[in-house]
């Protein structure tokens, strides 16, 4: 915006020069002021950050001696009960001593497998619980009480390792909310080891929802814990406590910042970071730790009016007194300017029409010949000129803004929407892959795409646009977001295709269709499941073996009939075994002579690159094809995607 239409009207040059050298000034004092609040509040939060380190980290340290002491005893039973054999009485013995040496275990049970204490007891599961000073006996197990499916039993029963269970109310032994560690014991039959069964000890969560309540930092912080799968255990609201996680009310506010904290609190993380206002009622601070022995996770919140009220009372002091003195700063500069730029008053008054689109406007003679009559003649020049200029300018410009401005969003949104971080999973060492699309045009219709379904399953396509320019670029990001939404591990490549061919049907006035061969990798077995929408087929290099054609199933490309079907073939691959994927960008690229590179030649170069990985396979496709090229402007577009299977996934 010119500086004349941007500032009030009837203001000169002696407004407009206070105003920048008060802007100035004021810019040095808000950097000024800005780096120290903002060094002050890093500062603080800092030192906050220690402090409520520390406090949380005190509260774990109560609660994992607690617990530490609760996953010995079991532990002890479960060894004796592995090495010898127990009758009735004497476990109610052991139970006993163990609850008398652990004032901390509310209640404890042995619970065997089915039939396997006594031939005609389907339950054996004797329990001791406290009941004021004493000790309370029953046996768990039956129609109402089925405890080989309850987590507490059926969890470690099938790792055969210890675990403590999330909290629940237990109907059936203590009838109080309560987590279980349990611990499996074994017995060795024809030289294997197989669960006899569970010993237990059963936590009360009072005495740990009392010690989390107890953490109050300032007077509306709070602390909170969760289980490994997000619900509130101790929370001052009552109403959350095994009733709501920190998912439930990341969703009901949709609030994906939430969610982030969630998953890293249950995957056993530490850190500090900022609330939003629903969260706490008013925006806090976050300080997590986990709780290694059970996988819980404590939270302490820290109100941040609370924690910056200081800094803040600081700040409108300092802002006060620098506007005072910029009010007074003003007034002068305002006097001065104004004896120095009075000639220039007039000159601003037309420049400023100009401005604001008046090429029509009489500009004031000059006579003089210092700076003002120079500016005065050359402002009378550059409005004959802007008026020339814009005339013909006009159309040139609107068509050539809107041909471009097209092409700009086209390229946007096919770039856009193809992955190209690379490598793309750098923790999966069972495969490797590389992938690149290179346009002919500003836009085009060629596509590629991977990504993980689960922690087993890789699904991968390639494919082909019919047509170019920005309905082709569209209608390839529609495709490759319909698979990527409609891909599952349970889907069946052919049952994805179909369910995109359907979609891409529907209101197809243009007719438009892709070409796509799409992949689903099990990259643990490598298990290989693959389907045909009318693609290329690709090349399958088996290590130490000669490259040959994969070959591909029947299928219609998507998009034009609505009833069309696709098969799914399977093949499995073996370490060192790899894919190359491809457009017929490649084979189709014509030289100066107009003869294609062809599948034969492309088959021939794949031969000779030996256990090249996938990044090099597609570079030595590329500097081929342009090598084969010359000087040929590329005629369509070119996309090629490898795959190296290696292996070794467990």
């Amino acid at each position: 915006m010119p500086i004349a239409s941007a500032v009030p009207r009837g203001r000169g040059l002696a407004f407009k020069l206070s105003l920048l050298i008060l802007t100035g000034t004021a810019i040095i004092f808000a950097a000024a002021f800005g780096y120290n609040y903002l060094y002050s509040r890093n500062q603080l939060l800092l030192e906050v950050q220690a402090n409520a380190g520390n406090l949380t980290r005190a509260a774990v340290g109560r609660i994992e001696t607690v617990l530490h002491g609760a996953e010995k005893a079991p532990a002890y039973l479960a060894r004796l009960l592995g090495e010898e054999r127990h009758d009735e009485a004497t476990l109610f013995k052991r139970i006993e001593a163990l609850l008398e040496t652990n004032p901390e275990i509310f209640g404890s049970t042995v619970a065997f497998e089915p039939y396997a204490f006594d031939p005609k007891r389907r339950f054996f599961a004797p329990y001791l619980s406290r009941e004021g000073t004493s000790l309370k006996k029953t046996f768990l197990g039956g129609e109402a009480y089925d405890y080989f499916f309850w987590d507490w039993y059926q969890i470690p029963r099938e790792l055969q390792r210890p675990i403590w269970s999330d909290p629940y109310f237990d109907e059936g032994a203590g009838n109080i909310i309560m987590s279980t560690y349990s611990v499996p014991f074994f017995t060795h039959r024809e030289g294997k080891r197989v669960v006899q069964g569970i010993v237990t000890a059963d936590i009360s969560l009072e005495w740990l929802v009392r010690l989390i309540s107890r953490i109050t930092p300032y007077e509306s912080g709070y602390a909170f814990m969760i289980t490994q799968s997000g619900v509130f255990v101790s929370h001052p609201d009552q109403e959350l406590i095994m009733r709501e996680s920190l998912f439930s009310l990341a969703e009901a506010a949709d609030d994906e910042e939430l969610r982030r904290i969630g998953r890293a609190m249950i995957a056993g993380g530490e850190g500090f970071v900022a609330l939003k206002e629903h969260f706490a009622g008013e925006k806090a601070w976050l300080y997590y730790a986990p709780l290694p022995a059970s996988g819980w996770s404590i939270g302490v919140v820290f109100p941040e009016k609370a924690l910056f009220a200081e800094i803040e009372q600081l700040n409108r002091t300092v802002i006060l007194i620098g506007a005072a003195g910029f009010a007074i700063l003003f007034v002068v500069i305002v006097l001065i300017s104004g004896t120095i730029t009075r000639p220039l008053r007039s000159l601003a008054g037309k420049a400023a029409e100009i401005a604001r689109g008046n090429l029509d406007v009489e500009m004031t003679e000059a006579s003089g010949s210092d700076e003002v009559g120079e500016l005065s003649r050359s402002f009378d020049h550059m409005k004959v000129a802007l008026k020339e200029y814009i005339v013909h300018l006009a159309e040139t410009t609107a068509a050539k803004e809107r041909y471009e401005s097209e092409l700009k969003i086209a390229r946007t949104i096919q770039m856009s929407f193809l992955p190209k971080r690379f490598p793309p999973f750098p923790d999966k060492s069972e495969f490797d892959l590389y992938a690149t699309l290179i346009p002919a045009k500003e836009v085009g219709g060629d596509l590629y795409d991977f990504f993980l379904l689960d922690e087993t399953h890789l699904f991968f396509s390639i494919g082909d646009v019919s047509g170019k320019g920005v309905p082709a670029a569209l209608f390839m990001a529609a495709s490759k977001t319909l698979m990527k939404g409609t891909a599952a591990p349970d889907l069946s490549p052919a049952e994805v295709l179909a369910r995109v061919n359907r979609e891409l049907c529907l209101e197809n006035d243009s007719m438009m269709f892709v070409t796509v061969f799409a992949a689903l990798l099990n990259f643990r077995t490598g298990e290989l499941r693959y389907s045909n929408a009318g693609h290329n087929p690709p090349l399958l290099l088996r290590a130490g073996s000669a490259p040959e054609w994969l070959p591909l199933p029947e299928g219609f490309f998507l998009g034009t009939m609505e009833e069309a079907t696709y098969q799914t073939r399977t093949l499995v691959l073996a370490p060192g075994d790899r894919l190359l994927l491809y457009t017929d960008g490649v084979t189709e690229a014509m030289n100066e002579a107009q003869d294609f590179y062809t599948e034969e030649r492309l088959e021939r170069l794949v031969g000779d690159m030996g256990d090249a990985a996938p990044e090099a396979m597609v570079g030595q496709v590329l500097q081929s094809v342009q090598s084969f090229a010359g000087h040929e402007p590329q005629s369509d577009d070119i996309t090629l995607l490898a795959l190296a299977f290696r292996g070794g996934g467990k």
